[in-house]
C-alpha cells in the first residue's frame, strides 16, 4: 500500500528527545493534548512504520512520525 503524502516538514527540538503528544502540538497538527491523545490511542500515528499508541513515546532526532498525509522528520537544533 502506497501513501501519498501531502507534506513533509522537518520539526527541530532542542533536547535529546520530544514526546510524541508534544511533538504533534508543536507541529501544529493537532491543537489540544487531548486531540493528540486521541488519535495516538486510536492508531492513527506512526513512528517509522509502525503504529504508536504510546502518547508518552520518546521520539528522538531521525525519527520520522507520519500522520494522515503529513510526514515529520524530527531533527536537531544547532
Amino acid at each position: 500500500m502506497k501513501v501519498r503524502l501531502k507534506g513533509v516538514k522537518p520539526v527541530y527540538i532542542t533536547g535529546d528527545y520530544i514526546k510524541l503528544d508534544a511533538l504533534l502540538k508543536f507541529a501544529s497538527i493537532v491543537s489540544t493534548g487531548g486531540e493528540a491523545k486521541f488519535l495516538i490511542t486510536g492508531g492513527e500515528v506512526f513512528v517509522g512504520n509502525e503504529p504508536c499508541v504510546s502518547r508518552g513515546r520518546k521520539v528522538k532526532p531521525g525519527d520520522i512520525v507520519r500522520y494522515d498525509d503529513t510526514m515529520l522528520i524530527v531533527k536537531q537544533e544547532i
